[in-house]
């Protein structure tokens, strides 16, 4: 499987290494430079200095034909920007934008953008290891009937509301 994320963070990095040594294609971009060092030496797929939301740059990156598209910035903006260009330039299937605001990750969803939110995640958490109940808030939503079509998991792990950390 081609496998592309934007956002060499812990996340990213994580990812990428875990899919690589699975035995998948994977194209990491960041704008910084360092932010690659997160990846360990074995690391056999692609790191490429560039922005995540520019076209051209995905082009060149080798992202036209993913069967996967992540965009695990830090900024919401960006992931949202990323996965767009990502679903409409580049007719890439399968995407998720990491977003942080959980009223932004419903909106995203609603428009046919699958999210997922790290700050809902971390307060269920919390809370269960409290022992008190969970928000009742989704971590990860799957696109609605936007325009962008439907999106089914990848895998038995994957679904619509689940609460595991990425």
């Amino acid at each position: 499987m081609k496998i592309v994320i934007v956002g060499c963070g812990r996340v990213g990095a994580v990812l990428a290494e875990s899919y690589d040594a699975a035995g998948h294609e994977v194209i990491v971009l960041d704008v910084s430079t360092r932010a690659f060092d997160r990846l360990p030496a074995e690391f056999r797929g692609s790191a490429v200095r560039g922005d995540g939301t520019d076209e051209d740059t995905l082009r060149r990156a080798g992202a036209a034909g993913a069967d996967v598209f992540l965009a695990l910035t830090e900024g919401d903006n960006r992931n949202v920007m990323a996965t767009q260009v990502a679903i409409e330039k580049l007719e890439i299937g399968r995407v998720l934008a990491k977003i942080n605001d959980p009223v932004r990750a419903a909106a995203y969803a609603e428009l046919g953008i699958a999210t997922i939110c790290r700050t809902t995640m971390l307060a269920d958490a919390v809370s269960g290891f409290l022992g008190l109940p969970p928000s009742g808030i989704p971590s990860m939503i799957a696109p609605r009937d936007g325009h962008h079509g439907t999106h089914e998991p990848l895998g038995s792990a994957a679904g619509a509301a689940t609460s595991e950390e990425a």
